[in-house]
């Protein structure tokens, strides 16, 4: 354990990953997660079934996760990851191949769901990627990306971005009408213009989770590029209930699914498939969708879920949302090097 939490240390002060305390159990899984994404007494329920503690991970960008993941002595047992990185870290052997097989709840989930986690994680949760807004400061619902990316001057040094390397240019491509997939340089060229007008703007490039809780910026950030669900999380962090609100561009989006994921080389790789069994099962997987006000992929446990919730357009969109909506590729090595030294150039333009 002192290699993984050596490891972790390292990762948190480069790479934004938190390290969580956790009560001492006889077994502890490691689970690299995202923060607030999981209801803990799902995880509650397992540990008291069975004895086995959970201890999370957190991370604030898919680029800081992967480098954990990429860290053969980072002690991963199971991760969330996005569906691209289900594919390529499971042809690297990092991930363990995941079915009905050995997970039996993947039963629960259409092909359509679990052929995006490539045969190596099971379908977790789902959504989009648009604006999050405070109510009380942004009067208006933005409708169009261009809110954000080109914002009334009112808004200046009031917006959170993000610096991974994918989501970063969702907004700036889909504004230009482009693929949120591009590799060629006139086209992430285009959007860095877009994105260096709006530098002057930004108060910070930390996830908007993150950010929402640093003493010097939370208060000061009144509209933030997101993930559907996050409005939720933000208006808990805040202590303002229904303040946060969130809005999908008329442009389109991004549509994100998410896996988890248990690695190739845990020690304890039994005990990890039966966690993800177990969060995968229909009573965990709508328990964890209604607690987190969030679409599940489970067919049975949609079955379980309030008719009034999955009838609402905020967590399950609209086909007209989802037509428009793009999957992410996996982009070229060229295209990771440059959206990256874009990213790291809005500083010179804030």
């Amino acid at each position: 354990m002192n290699l993984m939490r050596n490891t972790l240390i390292a990762a948190s002060a480069v790479l934004g990953v938190s390290i969580v305390s956790a009560p001492a159990y006889a077994e502890t899984l490691n689970l690299l997660i995202w923060e607030s994404y999981i209801d803990q007494k799902i995880l509650d329920r397992w540990t008291e079934k069975t004895g086995v503690g959970v201890h999370q991970v957190y991370y604030d960008s898919g680029d800081a996760r992967d480098e954990v993941l990429s860290d053969p002595g980072s002690n991963i047992d199971i991760a969330v990851i996005g569906e691209n990185g289900a594919d390529l870290f499971g042809k690297r052997g990092v991930l363990e191949p995941l079915s009905d097989k050995n997970v039996a709840s993947m039963k629960d989930y259409k092909p359509e769901w679990t052929s995006r986690c490539a045969g190596y994680a099971m379908p977790y949760l789902w959504g989009t990627m648009g604006i999050v807004y405070r109510s009380d400061m942004v009067k208006t619902t933005p409708t169009s990306w261009s809110d954000l990316m080109s914002p009334d001057p009112t808004l200046s040094k009031h917006i959170a971005m993000y610096d991974d390397h994918n989501e970063a240019f969702v907004a700036p491509l889909a504004l230009l009408g482009k693929s949120i997939n591009a590799n060629d340089n006139e086209t992430l060229k285009a959007a860095f213009e877009v994105m260096k007008k709006q530098a002057p703007f930004v108060l910070t490039y930390d996830y908007v989770i993150t950010s929402i809780q640093n003493p010097e910026h939370g208060k000061n950030i009144y509209m933030a590029l997101a993930y559907s669900g996050d409005q939720h999380v933000l208006n808990d962090k805040a202590g303002t209930p229904g303040v946060w609100r969130y809005a999908v561009p008329k442009e389109g989006t991004l549509s994100w699914l998410d896996c988890m994921a248990v690695t190739a080389a845990s020690p304890r790789k039994a005990l990890a498939l039966q966690l993800v069994d177990f969060i995968g099962s229909p009573q965990s997987a709508a328990d964890n969708a209604e607690a987190l006000t969030m679409p599940t992929a489970s067919e049975t446990a949609l079955e379980l879920i309030p008719a009034e919730m999955r009838s609402n357009q905020e967590i399950y969109p609209p086909a007209d949302i989802l037509a428009k909506s793009q999957y992410q590729k996996e982009l070229s090595i060229q295209s990771i090097q440059t959206r990256r030294r874009i990213i790291s150039s809005m500083a010179n333009f804030q």
